[in-house]
């Protein structure tokens, strides 16, 4: 299993963006160094709380601060922009980053993003087909590329600087259970990130890889769960009492401040139109899917979601700061010392070792180490 992160990013809107940025860039150069697969970064443009407007700009300031750790956009929402755009910058950033980098395309869904834009809310998913399509167009395709379609023209264009992957950087489709994703992707063949939450009237999370499956063999296509990654938002302390207490007040403060001020309350509440007061920390915990706790609370719950799902390719934490720089780290060292190596099968040698030797001690099979010594000059010798 891949281990990685989901970075709206999450800031508070008092803060100084620059510093923000900074702690974000610093937090990749981390996951990095405790062996962290990937590094996914949003899009957004208002709403004073996610603040990275351009992720392929933001990511190629982190390829230069790091060297093994793959980075994608989650999302692009190519609703926004126009798809040779998107195409010939992403196409750029795999070079910069020596094929390390990855397309998340969504259509945009934070509100006020979609009024900033003065897009129809009904339009944002045939635009991101249609956009999608182009791109897809445009990496698989040698020589001019022509498309004429409803939203988006392309006439006689060729992105002249091809992916530094073959046949192209691997591109994922970001579901909310919205069913459009899900389509799209196994229909052309990519990949899929999901929120391990459902919301209300959405696909369930269960039911998702097998939508998945159904689609791509009409389509022709293989489908792959190494493809499929799951997101949530995780986090780690020494005790599941402490894990709470560290918690408490920066998720309510996240909710009331800016989610529920986006229109997302809906995906909090426990019937429709649950008052905000009404709303509880363990509340958000059960409703969002979110594992907080101690590593082998975590380890169960990610055991259990591997059961629920019939199995994925990869899980995605969502960055938060809840709390404390401090504890955000330690929380991600206690994931990466006791967590990740239960399933990406790094012990296996390491249990299979301890076990032995316990049991051969057990059984009286082990040799002393004392065992041959000899006598020299009224002294004593060890020999090998």
């Amino acid at each position: 299993m891949k281990f990685g992160f989901f970075m709206m990013p999450a800031h508070s809107h008092f803060e100084n963006p620059t510093l923000a940025f900074e702690r974000d860039l610093q937090l990749i150069e981390y996951a990095e160094s405790l062996g962290f697969d990937e590094f996914w970064v949003g899009e957004h443009h208002s709403g004073g709380w996610e603040t990275i407007p351009a992720p392929d700009i933001f990511l190629a300031a982190a390829a230069t601060r790091t060297k093994r750790i793959r980075l994608g956009t989650a999302v692009i929402n190519l609703s926004y922009h126009h798809p040779f755009d998107v195409a010939e910058r992403m196409a750029f950033l795999d070079h910069l980053a020596y094929g390390r980098v990855m397309l998340g395309c969504g259509p945009g869904v934070l509100a006020p993003d979609i009024q900033l834009f003065g897009l129809d809310p009904t339009e944002l998913r045939p635009m991101m087909n249609e956009s999608l399509d182009i791109i897809l167009k445009l990496y698989r395709e040698d020589g001019l590329v022509s498309y004429d379609g409803k939203y988006w023209q392309v006439k006689d264009m060729e992105v002249q600087v091809k992916p530094y992957q073959e046949p192209h950087l691997p591109i994922y489709a970001v579901s909310s259970g919205s069913g459009n994703s899900i389509r799209v992707a196994a229909e052309r063949g990519l990949g899929v990130i999901s929120g391990a939450y459902t919301q209300p009237g959405a696909m369930d999370i269960s039911q998702q890889w097998g939508a998945y499956e159904e689609l791509s063999a009409a389509a022709g296509h293989t489908p792959r769960r190494d493809n499929w990654r799951l997101s949530t938002s995780i986090y780690l302390a020494d005790s599941m009492e402490q894990a709470m207490q560290d918690v408490a007040e920066g998720v309510m403060d996240e909710a009331n401040q800016y989610f529920f001020q986006t229109g997302g309350k809906v995906t909090y509440e426990a019937y429709p139109g649950q008052p905000a007061e009404e709303i509880t920390l363990d509340q958000i915990i059960d409703q969002r899917k979110w594992i907080i706790g101690d590593p082998d609370y975590c380890v169960q719950r990610i055991k259990e979601l591997e059961e629920t799902t019939g199995g994925f390719g990869g899980l995605l934490m969502v960055s938060v700061e809840w709390t404390s720089t401090e504890k955000w780290l330690h929380s991600l060292e206690l994931f990466a010392r006791y967590v990740m190596p239960q399933f990406n099968r790094s012990l296996r040698g390491i249990q299979a070792s301890y076990n032995r030797m316990v049991e051969d001690n057990r059984l009286g099979r082990l040799p002393s180490a004392r065992s041959g010594v000899v006598r020299v000059n009224g002294g004593s010798s060890g020999r090998s």
